[in-house]
């Protein structure tokens, strides 16, 4: 439904305001609402990165959710990226090292989460076959366009 605001329209002659004067202004009300979208983990298609790396991907209009699974042993390479990432392990244990040259030796477990913030370096290794979620804003666009390079060796 439409509103009607009242705006107001400043009169100014020679740098001086002479008055203000009221007038209506028709204001089309925007739809608010989008539909939502449902997803199920298993109709999502899951990309085989190497014999030891494969995930599938939900992508929204700012966010995007990894389903992550790593068989014990693999390494996830030194690298950084823009985006701010959220690390969520539902099964197994990864063992990060978080930034350059002192950089930190952090075990996450099923249950536990790690925030990365934007361009921190990070690898990650895969202390047994591993389930998790990684959340990332913006999306990944390397992810997207499969221009990840480092993770399909």
């Amino acid at each position: 439904m439409p509103h009607t605001i009242t705006r107001f329209a400043p009169i100014v002659t020679k740098n001086r305001l002479l008055a203000v004067t009221a007038e209506p202004a028709y204001v089309p009300t925007m739809p608010t609402k989008r539909a939502a979208t449902w997803y199920r983990w298993d109709d999502m298609p899951r990309e085989e990165l190497n014999e030891r790396l494969s995930r599938r991907l939900i992508t929204g209009d700012q966010l995007m959710l990894a389903h992550v699974y790593l068989k014990k042993g693999c390494v996830v390479p030194k690298h950084a990226h823009t985006n701010e990432q959220l690390t969520y392990v539902l099964e197994g244990a990864l063992k990060f090292f978080v930034g350059d040259e002192n950089r930190e030796e952090i075990v996450v477990h099923a249950g536990e989460v790690l925030h990365l913030p934007g361009n921190l370096p990070h690898e990650a290794h895969a202390l047994e076959d591993t389930l998790d979620v990684d959340i990332f804003y913006p999306p990944r666009e390397d992810w997207l366009k499969k221009t990840d390079a480092y993770l399909r060796k």
